[in-house]
């Protein structure tokens, strides 16, 4: 009897140890950098909300820098991981926009160890392991999968104006255009810079094919082609038919042009459906449609929105924690119902109609079936550094119009960031 009491009372202070091991967990707090804020916000304050449940001893700083595509918090980013003052962890797409730039630098830890532990080499598709990874690691961990090649629009709305969707651009522009801006309609809602770049990678990849826009980043396919060259071509007379105030529109006041019958298309990515559905309460199939961009059925351009740790991150353990919920099915089914993407986690809940939306849904399967690329702008293909003079290309296009030009340009900048050299 003695022995059995001894045996009891040593396991109980075991459990009691564990317990209380189990419950001190990470605490301080916990810096996460973003660009989720506003209508992109909900979905991150979520996760935070079972983050703080999981780890009440975290206090967690939710610091965003606003601006579609993160074109402002990676200005932000640069100043302070240069400077010796990292987030905790931070958003990056995932692909070389981190690889070219952060993990060259050896301002990130390799995170092989966490996917390991949590089993992740099996919850993630291998391409997306491959785009994440080196030789030397597993760099960052993916929350989501977005499409970046969608067009959307009101179907009653085109109806109403009988008009059909467009298979290719020039359908569009011959055909479609024209019968709209006869009606008074702007055929094309188009936002900011970055929406317009956003627009050419799905005409590039419309017009060159898969192989043809891989090619443009493993240097198979030259920018001075005439392939290449014809691509600025037909983009330039996509433009003629975009919205003349389209400069002072943020990608959501597009997409609103759309819903509110003002325009016809607008082609942006799938945090389109997140704001539609999220903020403005709208049922996809029924208040918007949807459909691959023209010219690109049966192709997936992807990004990955991911977040990584930096060396030197002030509170290593509750970023490692953040880290483990993003990677879970549990965190990814919490999060992308509400930003409009679907979970790079196998284990996803993605069937789950009180989860993820008819739109949510055929993404989901076209992610299976579909042949998968790599987006330019969302930082899967190229380094942050072609990116950035990309911006100069789009804007020795926009001021001259020259294809040849243009051409030329991009070319001499994919050699000075290493494409094709």
């Amino acid at each position: 009897m003695r022995k059995l009491f001894t045996l009891a009372l040593a396991l109980s202070m075991v459990l009691a140890v564990g317990g209380m091991a189990l419950a001190q967990g990470p605490s301080g707090e916990l810096e996460i950098f973003s660009w989720w804020a506003g209508d992109e916000g909900p979905a991150l304050e979520a996760l935070i909300t079972r983050y703080v449940e999981l780890y009440p001893d975290v206090t967690v700083n939710n610091a965003t820098v606003t601006g579609g595509s993160g074109v402002n918090a990676k200005a932000v980013l640069k100043t302070r991981m240069l400077g010796g003052d990292p987030p905790d962890s931070f958003q990056v797409h995932a692909g070389q926009e981190l690889i070219g730039t952060w993990v060259i630098a050896d301002r990130m830890e390799d995170l092989t160890f966490l996917f390991e532990e949590q089993g992740w080499m099996d919850q993630f598709p291998q391409g997306l392991l491959d785009l994440i990874s080196t030789d030397e690691g597993i760099w960052s961990v993916p929350v989501n999968i977005h499409r970046s090649n969608v067009l959307w629009y009101n179907p009653a709305k085109l109806a109403e104006w009988g008009v059909e969707v467009p298979a290719t651009w020039t359908a569009f522009v011959n055909e479609t255009c024209p019968a709209l801006q006869a009606k008074g309609v702007i055929p094309l809602a188009l936002g900011e810079n970055w929406t317009v770049n956003h627009l050419w990678e799905s005409v590039a990849l419309a017009e060159l094919g898969v192989e043809g826009w891989n090619g443009l980043w493993d240097g198979t396919t030259s920018w001075t082609s005439p392939e290449a060259v014809a691509v600025w071509d037909i983009f330039g007379q996509i433009l003629a038919c975009a919205d003349p105030d389209a400069a002072s529109l943020s990608w959501q006041q597009a997409t609103d042009k759309i819903v509110s019958g003002e325009a016809a298309f607008n082609v942006m990515g799938d945090w389109a459906a997140g704001y539609m559905v999220t903020t403005l309460g709208l049922t996809p199939g029924e208040d918007f449609g949807y459909v691959p961009s023209p010219g690109t059925d049966g192709i997936f351009m992807m990004l990955s929105d991911s977040f990584g740790l930096p060396r030197g991150a002030a509170n290593r353990d509750a970023a490692i924690a953040w880290l483990t919920l993003l990677g879970s099915a549990e965190g990814q089914d919490i999060f992308n119902p509400l930003k409009g993407s679907i979970p790079a986690n196998l284990n996803g809940d993605v069937t789950n109609p009180d989860l993820y939306n008819t739109y949510l849904q055929s993404a989901a399967a076209d992610w299976k079936t579909n042949t998968i690329v790599g987006s330019l702008v969302h930082g899967a293909v190229a380094p942050e550094t072609f990116l950035s003079n990309f911006a100069t290309v789009m804007e020795i296009f926009l001021a001259t119009g020259n294809a040849q030009a243009t051409a030329n340009a991009a070319q001499a900048v994919a050699l000075q960031s290493g494409i094709g050299a």
